[in-house]
C-alpha cells in the first residue's frame, strides 16, 4: 500500500531516527567529519519527505530508507573506518568476523555502500516505475541498477572533490580509504551488487506471486 500522508507509524520511525542522531552527536570520534556526514543525512531526510509528499511511498520503502540513514549515522559517529563491529561480535558472541573472512581492514564502509544498493532499491524502483509506467519490471530493474551505478560514481566524485580541500588526515578520516587505492571502485561495485541482489529477489517474488 502506498501512503501519501505521514501516520503514527511514520512519525515513530522518524522519532527513532532523531534519537539516533542525538545519541550519535555525543562525543563523536572526529567532530568536523561527523558534521560533514550528518549534513548528508539531513539532505537525504529532506529528499525522503519531499518524495513521500510528492509521489507517496510504501511503509516498507520508508523503513528501508530510514534504516540506511541509521547505518550511515552510526558510521558518522565512529568514522566509517573505526566502527567497532568486530569488537562487538567478539564481546557479545565470541566470534571474530574479520579473522573468519580474512579481512585486514575495517569493512563497515563497504557494508554501507552495499546497503545503499539493497535498502534504497524499493524507492528507486518506484520512482523509475512512475517515470516509465509502461516498461516491464525487468526493464525497470535494469534502469535502477544503472541509477545505483551512476549515483555511486557521482558520490565518489563529490567525495574526492571534498577530500582535496581538506588536510590529508582529515581527508582520510572522511573518506575511510584505509590505504586502498581501489577503494572507490570496490564501493561502487558493492552498491551495484546490492541493487542486483535486491532487484533479483523482488523480481523472483513478483514472478512467484504471478504463478500462484
Amino acid at each position: 500500500m502506498i501512503d501519501y500522508q505521514l501516520q503514527a507509524k511514520h512519525w515513530l520511525m522518524l522519532a527513532l531516527l532523531g534519537l539516533a542522531m542525538l545519541l550519535a552527536s555525543i562525543n563523536p570520534m572526529e567532530f568536523s567529519a561527523y558534521v560533514l556526514h550528518q549534513v548528508g543525512t539531513v539532505i537525504m531526510l529532506i529528499v525522503l519527505l519531499l518524495l513521500f509528499k510528492k509521489v507517496g511511498l510504501s511503509f516498507s520503502s520508508f523503513v528501508f530508507y530510514l534504516t540506511f540513514l541509521l547505518i550511515h549515522i552510526l558510521g558518522a559517529h565512529y568514522l566509517y573506518s573505526y566502527v567497532p563491529y568486530n569488537d562487538w561480535l567478539l564481546h557479545y558472541f565470541g566470534f571474530d568476523l574479520n579473522q573468519w573472512l580474512g579481512w585486514e581492514r575495517n569493512m563497515y564502509d563497504r557494508f554501507v555502500h552495499f546497503a545503499y544498493g539493497v535498502l534504497l532499491y524499493p524507492l528507486f524502483f518506484r520512482l523509475h516505475r512512475l517515470g516509465f509506467p509502461n516498461a516491464k519490471d525487468w526493464m525497470i530493474f535494469l534502469l535502477v541498477v544503472q541509477w545505483v551505478m551512476s549515483s555511486s560514481l557521482i558520490y565518489e566524485w563529490l567525495e574526492w572533490l571534498l577530500a582535496i580541500t581538506l588536510s590529508p588526515e582529515a581527508a582520510e578520516n572522511y573518506n575511510g580509504q584505509q590505504g586502498d587505492v581501489w577503494d572507490a571502485h570496490k564501493d561502487m561495485l558493492l552498491a551495484t551488487l546490492g541493487a542486483i541482489l535486491a532487484g533479483s529477489w523482488n523480481l523472483y517474488k513478483d514472478r512467484k506471486k504471478a504463478l500462484d
